[in-house]
């Protein structure tokens, strides 16, 4: 048996997480979950990819946990380049896999939609599957790419399918994503947890603001985040020039923060749209730096527009805007209302003139401004806490394991396969 239930008590038990997306602790949802799971007894194992400047070496024990890496180079050149990207993934996936050797649980975070394939794997060596679902693949696909419901699309749909099947136990993000696993994934609902992301607090503990970070202007607008397809940073920036060309405002500085594979194609938006006196993209910045720029920001762009994926996600851009008591501007989208609450004011959604004119209106009402701050704050540290989202973790684990022998007490019962080691 697990102990307390309730607790999600981990000890003498292994925990084995996958990512694929991102390097860790860089993926900073993937980090809390492990640091989590570490502080109620697991021993913790992630096996992830290597970041290109930062989370380089093949292994390293952080904080107790320990992480396995594997060189990974992004998908270039179409349907191919993804195929090379995640046959590789996979390859290594397996190969430190059977390093780690006999876990509890091996927790699988998306996308893609395929590390359910090393999970079964697992599961015949007796581990659970838990599959902690960051995004809607098949939404993804229809946002990110713009090719309709074709063979690929099929094809991911049914990828998600098979992970909905092979999981014990499921994680989402939102009550968004717990509504698609439910009616999509037929999941029952004691088997679907909700465990929303949530900002770091000791990562944005406030700084006083620095006036020359405005470059000479009265007001400095900010955007923190991927610049993908599909996360609208050209609607920000064509928003913005509709707010100096149509609106006369030219009292304003923005910064954006963060990279991605569309990021030179907004570079050079932002040159074709004249704005490059006024715009300024650092790439990804030490958090120290974030910091600064977050404290003295008067107001912060969330420009994901309306399509499949981005109405039912949650942004972790609008948390930590939160987190520092930052009003924002959104498009109208039923997961930020859900997050923002009054701590956003919403533009029609891809209505870049209404976006532009919402700027000006906070830009003009500092009293409304520090309100929606405040509001934001209150509620990181209050329903969005990562408390709540602890408290959920755990119960799933703890769903998970039940009548579970830990591998470390002679169990679980093998199948007659060979062992992992």
């Amino acid at each position: 048996m697990l102990g307390n239930a309730t607790s999600g008590d981990g000890s003498n038990r292994r925990a084995l997480i996958l990512v694929e997306n991102l390097s860790v602790p860089f993926d900073r949802r993937v980090w809390q979950e492990c640091t989590t799971l570490r502080d109620a007894g697991w021993e913790v194992h992630v096996i992830c990819p290597r970041g290109e400047k930062r989370d380089t070496e093949p292994e390293a024990v952080i904080d107790g946990v320990r992480i396995h890496r594997y060189p990974l180079r992004a998908a270039t050149g179409g349907p191919a380049g993804y195929l090379r990207e995640y046959g590789s993934a996979l390859w290594h996936t397996v190969r430190l896999a059977r390093k780690v050797g006999p876990v509890d649980v091996v927790h699988a975070c998306n996308p893609p939609d395929l590390l359910f394939l090393p999970a079964l794997w697992l599961k015949r060596r007796g581990a659970r599957f838990v599959f902690d679902q960051h995004d809607l693949v098949p939404e993804l696909y229809l946002s990110r790419f713009d090719r309709g419901e074709d063979l690929l699309y099929r094809a991911v749909c049914a990828l998600e399918r098979r992970t909905y099947r092979a999981a014990d136990i499921v994680l989402a993000t939102n009550e968004s994503y717990r509504d698609v696993a439910l009616r999509r994934g037929g999941r029952r609902p004691e088997d679907v947890f909700v465990v929303r992301s949530a900002p770091a607090t000791d990562r944005f503990q406030p700084v006083p603001p620095e006036p020359e970070l405005k470059r000479g202007k009265p007001h400095l607008l900010c955007y923190l985040g991927v610049m993908g397809p599909q996360d609208g940073v050209d609607y920000a920036l064509r928003a913005l020039a509709k707010l100096r060309d149509e609106l006369g405002r030219t009292d304003w500085h923005a910064v954006f923060v963060g990279a991605g594979d569309a990021f030179d194609a907004m570079v050079e938006l932002s040159r074709r749209l004249g704005l490059s006196e006024q715009v300024q993209f650092t790439g990804r910045i030490p958090d120290a730096d974030l910091v600064r720029y977050l404290c003295t920001a008067d107001v912060c762009l969330s420009p994901d527009p309306r399509n499949p994926l981005n109405d039912v996600s949650t942004m972790n851009k609008v948390l930590e805007y939160m987190a520092m008591g930052r009003p924002i501007v959104s498009f109208d989208l039923r997961e930020a209302r859900v997050s923002a609450g009054d701590a956003a004011v919403y533009a029609p959604a891809n209505d870049e003139a209404q976006f532009a004119k919402l700027i000006a209106l906070l830009l003009d009402d500092p009293e409304k401004r520090a309100r929606m701050g405040k509001t934001g704050q209150e509620r990181i540290s209050g329903p969005l806490s990562w408390r709540n989202s602890q408290a959920s973790l755990l119960a799933a684990y703890a769903a998970a394991c039940r009548d579970h022998v830990p591998v470390s007490a002679g169990g679980p019962v093998r199948t007659g396969k060979r062992p992992l080691h």
